[in-house]
Formats: C-alpha cells, structure tokens, sequence
C-alpha cells in the first residue's frame, strides 16, 4: 500500500503540472486582459505597458509560465493578485478556504448521516412504501437545486419564523488546526440554513446510489451463504453487505468533497459566506491571472488528494482489492 501512495503522489506531479498548463494557455487565449475595466474607463496605454512590466506579462508565454511555477515550487508563492490590490494569491486563499472547507465537511457529514441510513432502508424494504418514500425523496432533493433551496430555508426559518440568523458566517478566529471553527452557539446558528441547503442535495444523491448498490449486493450468493449459517440479518448486512454495497459512494464521495469544501458559488452567495467560491467567478471575470491558477490548483490538490483516499478505501471495504 504505502509503494501504491508513492507512486500516486508521483505521477500526480505531471498531472497538475500539465492541468496547470492548460489553465495557463486558456486563460491566456481568454479576450481582455487583466487591466481592462469593463464599463469604465480604460487606463493609458503607457499604464498598462508598466503594469505588465511590473507583473512580468510583457515576457513571452513560456517565460511566463516557467517563473510561475518555479516560484511556486520554491517559494509556494502564488503571486499577486491584480485586481484586489495590495494582496497576494496566498493570502485571499488562507483567509477564504478555511471558511468553504468548514461549510463543505459539515454538508459532507450532514449527506452522509441522512443518505446512507436513508439507502439502507430503501432497499430493506423494497417495493414497500418505506421505499417508495425514500426514492420520492431522493428524487425531491434532486430535483431541488441550491438555487432554490438556499432562499426557500431562510424565507421559512429566518425571515418568517426568525429561529435563525439570515446570512453571514458565524465562526470565529483562530479556527482549530487551521479550519476547525470553534463550536460556539453563534457558529452554530449561523450553519445551519448553508449546511441543510447544501447537504440535503448531497444526501439524496448518496442514498440513490447506496439504495441501488444495495439492492444489487443482498442478492449475490455470499448473503444467502451468510443468512444460511444462521447470522442475524443485522449483522449481514452491516458486516457482509453494505461494506460492499459503499464502493460506488465512495467513489463520488471523492470528487464531491472536492467540489464543495472548495467551495460552493450559489450557495455562499446566497447566504454571504466569504468562502472561495465567489473567487473561481470572480477571478475569470476580472482575468486576474494569478487567482484564476491559485483556485484551479488548491482545487486540483484536493481532488487528487481525494481520489487517493477513495483508492484506499476501496481495499478497506473490499479485501479482495489489492494495491501491489
């Protein structure tokens, strides 16, 4: 196992490295540049000149492209930013993410607590309505984007019951090993509404998929070995069933942890979390180079990052999976 990490983490390298490349040559073929202001004014020609001159974009691509990624490597400096002035691409990153992977675990582990119990009693019960309740709900909270979750939760509990506070993130400073928030009672409050409109979309997808997994698993011939022996039926489907039953979850679990402890747009929007979201838009927007790279490789990290342990656990859930 510990070779099969190794050798992961090492072709990873290439693999961000052309990502980053990609990202580099796209934005560069993008119209505008990062000193054009839509709607306003344009600065001077000769402005414009000095402020590529002082960034380094008057040299050619390659150029470019290689003192970003040798500073990056050296120093894990991913530049200034050249539309929020007077702050680097480190800096918006360390104060923003902390914020979405809070948001973003919470809404992981709120998924994980409905959907997979949901799953289970879906398929222990099929063709019941136990089921028929379970799939209609799953299908609802498919259905229902955060677009419209976000306002519907806070016009019911903060603006016409006032249980809860409107927008805004809670947490407060220092955070725990760097992102853990400090579980006070206005910490609290203030996830609740962002957590349930972004884990119950999360939750229906995952009891599907452990629903339909399930099903196929009860059938095969080790379970009717298992239920033969005189097992009782929890200890089947625990022990014998549902780890197997878990592969297919477990591998949207990967990307889908990437995609919202990196965070969510609509939803940190909707409720004025200042998380990381808001940059992916903002960045192509404004084309400020640097931020644009910055989120697209903290995004890539996590999802390299996150397939790994996905690769891992599949040998814990399944022994006959090996790794040599």
């Amino acid at each position: 196992m510990g070779a099969f990490i190794v050798r992961r983490l090492f072709w990873s390298v290439p693999v961000l490295l052309a990502l980053l490349l990609a990202v580099f040559l796209l934005m560069q073929a993008v119209p505008g540049g990062p000193f054009d202001f839509a709607g306003e004014k344009n600065l001077p020609a000769s402005v414009v000149r000095n402020l590529e001159r002082k960034y380094g974009l008057d040299k050619p691509l390659h150029v470019q492209f290689y003192n970003y990624v040798v500073s990056l490597v050296l120093h894990g400096d991913m530049g200034p930013s050249f539309r929020q002035r007077g702050r680097t691409v480190n800096e918006i990153i360390a104060e923003s993410l902390p914020i979405s992977a809070q948001l973003g675990i919470m809404a992981i582990g709120l998924a994980l607590i409905i959907g997979i119990p949901a799953g289970i009693i879906a398929a222990l019960n099929h063709n019941t309505w136990l089921d028929y309740l379970a799939s209609f709900l799953a299908i609802v909270g498919v259905s229902i984007p955060a677009l419209v979750m976000g306002p519907l939760l806070y016009w019911i509990f903060a603006l016409k019951l006032g249980w809860l506070p409107v927008a805004l993130w809670g947490a407060e400073r220092p955070f725990i090993l760097g992102f853990i928030p400090i579980p006070t009672a206005k910490f609290i409050r203030h996830a609740i509404l962002p957590t349930f409109a972004l884990g119950t979309g999360l939750s229906a997808s995952i009891a599907r998929l452990t629903r339909a997994s399930l099903l196929q698993v009860i059938r095969e011939d080790y379970i009717r070995t298992a239920r033969a022996k005189g097992l009782r039926e929890r200890v089947v489907v625990i022990r014998h069933a549902l780890k197997n039953s878990l592969i297919p979850v477990v591998t949207v679990l990967g990307p889908m942890f990437a995609a919202v402890v990196t965070g969510t747009v609509v939803i940190e929007a909707i409720f004025g979390i200042p998380g990381m979201g808001k940059y992916f838009v903002q960045s192509i927007n404004n084309r400020d180079y640097p931020l644009i790279m910055g989120v697209t490789l903290v995004y890539s990290v996590i999802l390299v990052l996150s397939n790994l342990f996905v690769d891992i656990a599949y040998a814990w859930l399944d022994p006959r999976i090996r790794y040599s």
